[in-house]
């Protein structure tokens, strides 16, 4: 029988474990804070900023947001990462993607300071990744590792197709798999636009990470028995007023997003896939959870580090 992956039990059960150091924290005087930073009122920014707001009350972390008009100049932006840079009790914070035309997303990375990067994109960061000395995971990588861990699958030795190059999931999930350390060891092939083939190079992996934006681009055909799938992939979907679509098993709000006139789908179609796949992660239900609860997972870290405060992560 395959394993659907819950990745709403595996964030779950993180999150218990930070709770702990947060109290671990909260004995020696400092409460982890978290702050996000939104320019402009897209919708779906908004939801995530929220979500991620929510979570660290939940855990007991102070939670801090800064709303910006969408026309906002960019050194508008610039001042409040500074403000951010300086202020004691913020142990770690973003700036939500996207940002508004007139701003240069990667100038606003290059803005923050490195000890307080908890998505890890700083350059600094991304340096210390490929060497080998994280100091902080890209939250969506970790998180992908550790749903492998939960489902007992170990990389070590391991053939990986990951389908998607983003400098957000695809490129340090490789550098991550690749590396000599526990969790690690694995083959990786990195797939993109210009793969050749790409079947080809699913069918032949042990594990398939889909991480490319593309609705249902990865289907049974594509996987051989017993393939570990990781979806990452969430994507907005005008609903199908087929039963049986709608009622798909992967997604327990099929209902709900149909009569909201979409529905959301992975990378991976799902119930092809899950006839072929020893282990496979739903959508939504799988990896998205895990990419909030490991953001958690590195202020916590952070707020240990500018705190000189040990604390036992997960």
């Amino acid at each position: 029988m395959t394993n659907v992956i819950d990745g709403n039990a595996v964030a779950d059960g993180i999150r218990a474990d930070l709770e702990d150091c947060v109290d671990t924290l909260d004995n020696a005087g400092v409460t982890p804070g978290l702050a996000t930073v939104l320019v402009g009122d897209d919708p779906a920014s908004e939801t995530y900023v929220s979500m991620k707001q929510r979570d660290c009350e939940e855990v007991g972390m102070n939670g801090i947001h800064v709303e910006l008009d969408g026309d906002a100049a960019p050194d508008e932006l610039y001042d409040t990462i500074d403000d951010l840079n300086d202020d004691s009790s913020v142990h770690g914070y973003l700036v939500q993607d996207p940002v508004p035309d007139q701003i240069d997303y990667r100038e606003v990375i290059r803005r923050i300071d490195p000890a307080k990067d908890v998505d890890g994109f700083h350059p600094e960061n991304v340096g210390r990744l490929v060497a080998g000395d994280a100091r902080f995971k890209p939250c969506t990588p970790h998180g992908v590792q550790k749903l492998l861990d939960a489902a007992d699958v170990d990389p070590e030795g391991k053939d990986v197709t990951i389908v998607g190059r983003s400098r957000i999931v695809g490129k340090p999930l490789a550098n991550l798999l690749m590396q000599k350390t526990d969790g690690g060891n694995a083959t990786v092939t990195v797939c993109h636009s210009r793969t050749q083939d790409l079947a080809e190079k699913t069918r032949r992996a042990d594990i398939v990470v889909a991480a490319v934006g593309a609705p249902e681009l990865v289907d049974g055909s594509m996987l051989s028995e017993g393939t570990t799938v990781i979806d990452v992939g969430v994507n907005r979907v005008d609903a199908d007023t087929d039963e049986q679509r709608s009622s798909s098993s992967q997604n327990s709000s099929s209902s709900d997003d149909t009569e909201k006139g979409y529905e959301l789908v992975g990378d991976v179609e799902f119930d092809s896939a899950k006839e072929k796949a020893s282990a496979i992660t739903p959508v939504p239900g799988g990896v998205g959870p895990m990419t909030r609860a490991m953001l958690l997972y590195n202020t916590v870290k952070a707020a240990s580090q500018q705190e000189d405060v040990d604390v036992s992560l997960p």
